[in-house]
């Protein structure tokens, strides 16, 4: 029987990776969101590390955009990407949904970018592969950079796992993420939905929280996310 698996963060990745085939990397507030929001308009995404200074030179050499601080004209924020032309190539670097998902592929899994948006479309493809599945909450970061859990994610993490609870076995991080998707609370009341609401990108908010909103399945492939 296929098993579903949950653990937090890049290192989490990193050990689902040497056994489970497909990792679904879950960061809500926004490296998830803004590639099912960038997929689905047929945009391309290279995920990058947020630390690595090459950011700038590696979107010269693709011929792609950059994305920046959220206030940029592309960023992080999925809002920013809505107005972008099918085929376009962004580089999006990302201090915990791009550092997982690369952890993950670095390890051979496929990697796929879940989110709530598209947890029905994530789950669905996963039904049709016989495989163990990794679900990874990237969370977000403290002041000193240790990792800080992020409600949003384990609960995106969850949402998947609640749709596939029927057709496999959930280990006990899974099924407990699985059972609290189920009372989920408004993004702006969670700590990270919050300091967005402040910063002045409710709209962002209200975009992640739009659950089955879309249902392209972003893939990693030869190092960037297509719709799969």
């Amino acid at each position: 029987m296929t098993v579903v698996r949950l653990e937090w963060g890049a290192a989490g990745a990193r050990l689902l990776a040497q056994s489970c085939a497909v990792v679904v990397v879950c960061d809500v507030l926004s490296f998830s969101t803004a590639v099912s929001v960038a997929v689905g308009r047929g945009v391309r995404v290279w995920p990058h590390r947020w630390d690595d200074g090459s950011a700038a030179a590696r979107a010269q050499e693709l011929g792609a955009l950059l994305a920046g601080p959220r206030d940029d004209r592309v960023s992080l924020s999925p809002a920013s990407l809505m107005a972008l032309p099918s085929g376009t190539d962004v580089i999006m670097p990302s201090p915990n949904g791009a550092s997982c998902c690369l952890a993950a592929a670095d390890a051979g899994a496929t990697v796929v970018a879940g989110c709530l948006r598209n947890a029905p479309a994530v789950a669905a493809w996963l039904r049709r592969r016989d495989v163990d599945v990794g679900l990874v909450p990237a969370g977000e970061r403290w002041p000193d950079g240790s990792m800080r859990p992020a409600y949003e994610d384990w609960i995106g993490a969850g949402s998947i796992a609640a749709l596939l609870a029927d057709a496999v076995e959930l280990g006990p991080e899974a099924a407990a993420a699985a059972a609290g998707s189920q009372h989920r609370r408004p993004l702006v009341e969670v700590m990270s939905g919050n300091e967005l609401v402040e910063r002045g990108f409710a709209d962002d908010v209200a975009m992640a929280e739009d659950y089955g909103a879309g249902d392209e399945v972003p893939v990693l492939v030869d190092g960037r996310f297509v719709s799969s």
